[in-house]
């Protein structure tokens, strides 16, 4: 309990202080909502004047940080510059597509990415090892924005196999839960796919490492001499002592939901948090750049804490310090 408590308490700190750095990078960045260009270019300056009184930005910066963090306490985030809606809405209109891309791509990349890793362990020096550590190598330089690009051009250009873009081509009234789900998922194969192909071979290469210094163990040494197969020595043997890295992983995959969706749900038009950053970026939309920032450095917080009770749990010997 006084570990769960010291764990909130220093949440709320690093939140507080997160937001205190993230308000004062937005207000010091150039140009404004205003001046970006998104508004009638023939606007007077009275009507400018009234805007910045509608949204608060005619008040002093203490008084805005007050009354911007009075909101997010609430949840609500304030007003998005550019739709006029709440920003709590906005997101949580986008969240779910995102949400749902990112988790199955989460799930698909620690598979492949343990598993890869382990096999090329236990085939250390033999060709399958070899060929493993290549594919997880060129995994990992691979750029998403260009493996996306290469797979538009093939599977929906050349061989019309995937939508080039979109989410769905139809609604659950008109073709029924099933089916809606079915387009959905056609749909979203090829991002899951890109980040999948693109994220699992750091994941594979950090499991090898590791693999290869459990094989090394003494108590590895004497059970393979006693013939244990590779199955339970995988399960019984390798897993149990991954455990700990793979939950630390899972905990720092969190924050990347939302900031790795930018490139992606771009070149796909996927109306998730990632494109909705991205333009709110480009509009300057101070509300929603902050909200979505907020909002990541929350998971960041809550995968770092979740990971260490999950540590605690798994490991009884870890220092609770």
């Amino acid at each position: 309990m006084r570990l769960f408590f010291s764990k909130l308490l220093y949440t709320f700190l690093m939140l507080l202080l997160i937001s205190v750095i993230s308000f004062a990078a937005v207000k010091m960045a150039p140009n404004s909502f205003l001046a970006a260009g998104e508004l009638n270019p023939n606007i007077t300056e009275e009507s400018i004047k009234t805007l910045k009184e509608v949204y608060g930005l005619d008040k002093p910066l203490t008084e805005q940080y007050l009354s911007w963090i009075k909101s997010m306490a609430s949840l609500e985030f304030g007003i998005s510059f550019s739709t006029g809606k709440s920003v709590k809405e906005e997101i949580l209109s986008r969240l779910p597509i995102t949400l749902a891309i990112n988790l199955i791509s989460m799930l698909f990349i620690f598979v492949f990415g343990i598993t890869a890793g382990i096999y090329a362990a236990i085939k250390s020096g033999k060709t399958a090892d070899k060929a493993t550590v290549g594919a997880s190598l060129v995994s990992f330089a691979m750029p998403s924005f260009y493996l996306a690009l290469i797979f538009i051009m093939f599977f929906s250009i050349y061989l019309g196999v995937f939508p080039i873009s979109g989410v769905s081509s139809t609604t659950k009234e008109e073709a029924g839960a099933l089916g809606y789900y079915l387009d959905m998922s056609h749909h979203l194969f090829l991002p899951i796919a890109v980040i999948v192909i693109t994220s699992f071979g750091s994941l594979a290469l950090y499991i090898k490492s590791l693999t290869a210094e459990i094989l090394k163990s003494d108590y590895v040494f004497f059970a393979i001499s006693r013939g244990v197969s590779k199955s339970r020595l995988v399960f019984l043997y390798i897993l149990p002592n991954l455990s700990n890295p793979i939950v630390t992983m899972l905990g720092l995959s969190l924050p990347g939901i939302i900031g790795g969706s930018v490139i992606l749900e771009s070149i796909f038009a996927i109306n998730g948090m990632g494109l909705f950053f991205y333009q709110s970026v480009i509009s300057r939309d101070y509300p929603v750049i902050l909200g979505v920032t907020m909002i990541g450095a929350f998971l960041t917080l809550i995968g770092n804490i979740l990971a260490d009770i999950a540590l605690l749990k798994l490991n009884p010997f870890v220092k609770r310090s």
